[in-house]
């Protein structure tokens, strides 16, 4: 009988049966079922997880099978939530569940990688040249040069080897560093917590030879702005299993459901636990499916209707009807009873000035510690003015002002000691009632967007005010409370212009949101008494997740703020279930003081160089140069425009020079040789570079972007794909940076419009192809790789060690080195470990150059530092003599770091002595880690020569992971509680009890390669971690009446600084969009007969990938359309004779990109959405505007800055790292829309001028 016949029942007799014959016995041949056990059969199981920036954060289980990744599943061991309380797990999504194809695909880096032309004159120079000197041939030679720079992006990658790669990278680096000085080399990578090994590789090798190194959080517009300037805090926020704890949740502007994938179960499963969820959202997106109630503003105009639901609340739960947990909670908590001088207008009205301050009150140093820093406020005891503890001015100089313990909010006067009570309103006992004037934005027009013109852009509102003497002179004071509740509108008996129903058309009431987002205004009323009631009954557990559509505008922060606003009112934030919960960015590193410690070679390096992104690029790139937007749309109509003159990069400029912003490069000579100079001279490093700065024979390279020693030379790209992702003003990246092929359509200012024109910035010829030298580092063949002159291969997730957080909960994941990398590859660790080492073996050729130099680094006004206490009541600048060059106090803190270059691998791999001499910290808190590095010595081993002997080896990967792990209170219990020591001396307060359950705890890399651990609590976040109620960001400031790191010490409604006012930014209020006036003239470009029509041109995350990862991915390809789409709305297809599928194109001056249209009624009109993030390596057609293959989705982009952000040295307002400066948003443009006559493939081969990518 045959096989098929055997196989088949139907030709056997029965063998027998059993259980009464209910069941049979059969025969059957069974071995087909071992294809099956084959198929699934694995050698080993490894933990990992995965590193995109997608927030996720997941345990997962990786299958490895005779070396071979095989498959991925998602782990479900995470430490258990509270009783009642549903599990993180099941963690995971589509996109990671797919990750294993990319260790194997096609667009695998498998060999270091350089473009042709580089190569071959590096061989040529090598056969007569050492390698500097080989380098300097090449880049000195205008000809040479170009040969490589101009075919980036065009082809021609050709295999080398590893030695060759790190021998031209560490040549170019110790050239740079002889010529034009180490801050002409930075590196770019973005968000440390995906993989804070991998990260802090690179960057600790920047740090230690003196490179700049790139933010990320603010160039991405992650960086809400609104929460250093409300909280003076980068953004904590609470994990997601706290909404299961919130009575009333809104959506707003972040599509949780498919961005959070993960995460979302929570938001569900809070409805069934009683939650009402609504999501505020212009097009029907996914979460809107797992909300109550849709609530759908036009784009943009969000603030809008918050403001208006921020008039309802103010009006029935804080003035008719007052909530007693809302006002004890804005009383003690927020700068509501603040006292704000008034300030005289020629007109007979006042406007809103700075706080009031100590020393207006007469107080001076030395009896009382920095008065100018201590804000005021009315006590209703004994009826004056008090210097309420907590402000700003009680943080420093403690022991030497005697203030030891006073930084906090109990409600004391620090000056006295006397019990007070702060006052929230004078409507009963003023001296008097003031006209006082606010701008007014929401009338002025914007194509695409409604307005509500009033009679005039300037509010006249009634305030009640107090008259007090300040400095010998009567003043009117005024509460933060009076101010913000009169610019509302709302009615309290005053008269004047104020609203007396909703449905009046007065700033800011529903009825006026109403014309300006086409929300109903008693929607506006619903959702204002809703939240309220809820967070009233639940004591403040009621709360709003925000995201990306509604951050990444250029007004962002006025959207934000006046969300914030209705949080604040209703005493939401520190409660479980309460709160703002921002989600945009994997941000939240854990255990980030030791990650900073060794990502910024704290243990061996007194000061490191950092940059702000955004600045840095806008400036590089030259998009100054093609400003379009007048400052004068800005700026407020109270504005002096005699004070607040010039454009966007000049007030760059001028934050630089000031020490607000930092600088890179940083002066137009290189920093190594001032010292040299300085000794010549007979003058220390410091005093000599301050007297050449003022005498101008020294400047600050910002003044002169493009003057050739003032370039960046060195760019090091990993873990980061920024011509690919995040690369805002793609074209502008192509043409100056690169000095390649680039699609920009429009010209450079010429001096027609002098508005336009900076004021500071010298104007030259545009430079193209700043750099010398572009690196990249990734396992895939992404865009940025193919515009690199070296692309290094990296490691996958799978195949090396690391550790992953994330703010979505308190989890500390590692990655696990599975299988050895494939090919070539390396881990980044292992990278910057090799090039350092060729460094340090090159430079040891050259002593006199490289064994003892002195580098002056510049660095800003920081945030949690002394020096946050810059120029607290004007600005006053020492270029135009208004004041002395002081450096941190006026000007940027100048160090004087002595480096060898010969020892840079020593120090890579061991971990320096700083950090005992000086110890660790973070946030302004501080302390010991001399057992720490006792155990390191044991866990590492010791150094037992050279420049680190004696000192803790840091040879692995792994090595660098328990360095981090151990130096964190975050995951060391012992260090956790000591580190609240400086907490109970400088605050006095006692919180050592949150931390006295893990005193024996310490959490090291072969714990989390076995399970999750959950971090610690600790002074530097604002959190508790404890198995009763999950992290929520403010509990400490809450319930310990620890101060917020703000000037008021308080949650702030009101900002003071002067810039903030001049930009009308003193309060949060609804303004249109940025308009870049990048339509006129550029219509009829390449026209093809098609009808073109004008839509708001957005980039919001997408459902296949994750940023560009998974984007080429073949499994999430084959789930989606395969490559580059644009939805758009039937209307507005229809309009533009557009049908789903057809491919269109989508151009403005800065740019054109193409894609496939996406035809649905889900979007609104006006509006349409290139999902982030594209690749040109995926099916990419030619443009038939620029005549280049298509552009990508920042094509159409460029960046605009807000001067605003650039503030510094002013307490909340001073930067730091990722925490403020400017941002860069990328939802205010607006494209030409058509369809496209001719797909062109570009699959010819390339021509000498280059053509196919």
């Amino acid at each position: 009988m045959s096989g098929i016949m055997k196989s088949s029942l139907f030709f056997t007799k029965k063998v027998g049966s059993y259980s009464d014959g209910w069941g049979e016995v059969t025969g059957e041949d069974r071995t087909w079922e071992q294809s099956y056990r084959d198929r699934w059969a694995h050698d080993k199981i490894v933990r990992s997880t995965h590193g995109v920036n997608c927030t996720g954060s997941c345990s997962w289980q990786v299958y490895v099978k005779d070396g071979i990744v095989v498959w991925e599943t998602q782990e479900t061991d995470y430490p258990p939530t509270p009783a009642g309380v549903p599990n993180h797990e099941p963690r995971g999504c589509p996109r990671g569940a797919s990750y294993s194809w990319y260790l194997y695909s096609a667009s695998r880096v498998k060999h270091p990688l350089i473009r042709a032309e580089l190569k071959a004159a590096w061989e040529d120079a090598r056969k007569t040249m050492k390698p500097i000197e080989a380098w300097a041939s090449i880049v000195e030679n205008p000809q040479l040069r170009k040969s490589y720079t101009a075919a980036r992006g065009l082809g021609g990658m050709v295999r080398t080897t590893w030695d060759e790669a790190l021998e031209i990278i560490a040549s170019a680096n110790l050239y740079t560093i002889k010529k034009y000085g180490p801050d002409r080399i930075s590196g770019f990578s973005p968000i440390p917590g995906y993989s804070m090994v991998s990260y802090g590789a690179g960057t600790r090798y920047l740090s230690l030879i003196g490179g700049a190194l790139l933010s990320f959080y603010d160039w991405y517009c992650d960086l809400p702005p609104s929460s250093p300037q409300t909280w003076g805090e980068q953004t904590d926020v609470p994990e997601s299993e706290a909404w299961y704890y919130s009575s009333y949740i809104i959506v707003w502007g972040t599509n949780i459901s498919m961005t959070r994938s993960p995460d979302a179960h929570f938001l569900t499963e809070a409805r069934y636990n009683g939650t009402k969820v609504v999501n505020v959202c212009p097009d029907y997106c996914e979460v809107t499916k797992d909300a109550d109630w849709w609530i759908h503003p036009k784009q943009a105009t969000d603030a809008a209707l918050a403001m208006a639901v921020s008039h309802v609340i103010f009006k029935e739960f804080h003035y008719e009807h007052p909530d007693p947990y809302f006002t004890e909670y804005c009383r003690k908590l927020t700068d509501f009873p603040i006292l704000v001088t008034m300030e005289p207008r020629a007109d007979g009205r006042y406007t809103a000035g700075r706080t009031v301050r100590a020393c207006d009150l007469g107080y001076k140093e030395p009896e009382c510690n920095n008065p100018e820093w201590k804000t005021v406020v009315w006590d209703e005891l004994s009826k004056a003015p008090a210097v309420a503890q907590g402000s700003m001015g009680y943080r420093w100089g403690q022991k030497e002002g005697q203030d030891l313990g006073k930084w906090n909010l109990h409600e004391v006067d620090g000056e006295t000691g006397k019990a007070i009570k702060p006052q929230l309103t004078f409507l009963n006992d003023s001296d008097a009632v003031i006209d006082v004037e606010y701008p007014y934005f929401g009338g002025r027009e914007r194509d695409g967007f409604p307005n509500n013109a009033m009679a005039s852009d300037v509010m006249v509102r009634r305030v009640p005010a107090k008259r007090v003497p300040l400095n010998g002179q009567d003043v009117y004071v005024a509460t933060v409370f009076d101010l913000f509740g009169s610019y509302l509108g709302v009615d309290r008996g005053l008269g004047g212009e104020c609203a007396k129903s909703y449905a009046d058309n007065i700033p800011f009431t529903p009825a006026w949101q109403e014309k300006i987002t086409g929300v109903e205004a008693q929607y506006a009323i619903t959702l204002a008494r809703e939240f309220a009631t809820a967070a009233s009954k639940t004591q403040g557990r009621a709360c709003v997740l925000m995201g990306a559509g509604v951050n990444q505008w250029f007004q962002t922060d006025n959207t934000y703020r006046s969300i914030i606003n209705i949080l604040l009112m209703c005493g939401t934030c520190g409660v479980p279930g309460g709160g703002w919960c921002h989600y945009v960015g994997q941000e939240k590193i854990r255990p980030e003081a030791g990650w900073s410690e060794y990502s910024f070679a704290k243990d061996w390096e007194p000061a490191s160089r950092h940059m702000n992104s955004t600045s840095y690029f806008y400036e590089h790139t030259d998009q100054w140069r093609y400003e379009r937007i007048p400052l004068s749309d800005m700026l407020s109509p109270l504005a002096d425009t005699k004070v607040f003159d010039g454009t966007y990069v000049d007030y760059n400029i001028q934050s630089e020079l000031m020490g607000w912003l930092p600088s890179a490069p940083q002066l137009n000579v290189n920093p190594t040789k001032i010292a040299a100079a300085a000794k010549a001279a007979g003058v220390q490093p410091e005093q000599f570079l301050i007297n050449q700065l003022k005498d101008k024979k020294i400047s600050f390279s910002c003044l002169d972007l493009d003057a050739e020693e003032n370039w960046p030379r060195n760019l090091f790209i990993w873990r980061s794909n920024v011509l690919g992702s995040s690369g805002k003003g793609q074209e502008y990246f192509l043409r100056h940076l690169l000095g390649t092929e680039n699609g920009i359509l429009g010209g450079e200012l010429d001096g027609s419009n002098k508005e336009l024109m900076p004021l500071m910035e010298k104007w030259r010829p545009a430079p193209e192809g700043k750099l010398d030298l572009l690196v990249n580092m990734d396992f895939r063949m992404s865009t940025t790789s193919i515009y690199s002159d070296i692309v290094l291969p990296a490691a996958t997730f799978y195949e090396k060690n690391d550790i992953n957080t994330t703010d979505m909960h308190s989890f500390i994941h590692p990655f696990v080195k599975a299988v050895q990398c494939s090919w070539e590859g390396r881990s980044d660790w292992q990278t910057f470990k090799d090039i350092a080492k060729k460094l340090s073996e090159i430079a040891g050729e050259y002593p006199e150059d490289f064994g003892n130099v002195t580098d002056m680094v510049l660095t800003p006004l920081g945030h949690d530092s002394p020096h946050e206490l810059g120029q607290a009541l004007d600005v006053r600048n020492w270029y135009k003599g208004e004041c002395d060059l002081i450096p941190g106090k006026t000007a940027p803190l100048i160090h004087v770091v002595e480096r060898d270059y010969r020892t840079i691998y020593d120090k890579y791999t061991s971990i320096g002595p700083l950090l005992s001499k000086n110890g660790g910290g973070n946030r302004g808190i501080k302390w010991d880690l001399d057992p720490e590095i006792t155990e390191l010595c044991q866990l590492n081993g010791t150094v037992q020569e050279g420049v680190a002997k004696g000192r803790p080896k840091m040879e692995t990967d792994i090595n660098a992971a328990n360095f981090i792990l151990r130096v964190s209170p975050e995951t060391n219990g012992a260090l956790s509680y000591r580190s609240w020591d400086f907490v109970k001396e400088q605050c006095g307060v006692d919180a050592r009890f949150l931390s006295e359950g893990h005193i024996a705890d310490k959490i090291t890399f072969d714990d989390l390669a076995h399970r999750p651990a959950k971090t610690f609590s600790a002074p530097d976040w604002s959190g508790t971690e404890n198995d009763e109620i999950p992290y929520v960001a403010f509990w400490q400031n809450k319930n310990l009446l620890l101060p917020w790191r703000t000037i008021t010490g308080r949650q702030q409604f009101y900002q003071d600084h002067s810039w903030m006012r001049a930009f009308g930014q003193q309060f949060a209020q609804y303004r249109a969009p940025a308009n870049q006036r990048a339509l006129t003239g550029y219509k009829d470009i390449a026209d093809n007969g098609n009808k073109a029509i004008i839509l708001n041109f957005m980039t919001a995350h997408q459902k296949w990938g994750i940023h560009s990862s998974y984007y080429d991915n073949e499994r999430m390809l084959t789930l989606s359309r395969g490559g580059p789409v644009v939805w758009m709305s039937d209307i507005d297809a229809a309009n533009a004779g557009i049908a789903d599928n057809d491919w269109i194109e989508c151009w403005n001056a800065n740019g054109a990109v193409v894609g496939r249209a996406i035809v649905s009624s889900r979007m609104p009109q006006g509006l349409c959405v290139m999902q982030h993030a594209t690749e040109k390596t995926v099916n990419t057609p030619g443009s038939e505007v620029t005549g280049l293959r298509g552009g990508d989705h920042n094509s159409p982009t460029r960046v605009i800055v807000n001067p605003t952000h650039m503030i510094g040295g002013y307490g909340h307002l001073s930067y730091a790292f990722n925490y403020y400066g400017t941002i860069a948003p990328n939802r205010d443009d607006f494209a030409w829309v058509r369809k496209m006559n001719k797909v062109d493939w570009m699959d010819e081969e390339a021509d000498k001028k280059g053509g196919a990518v």
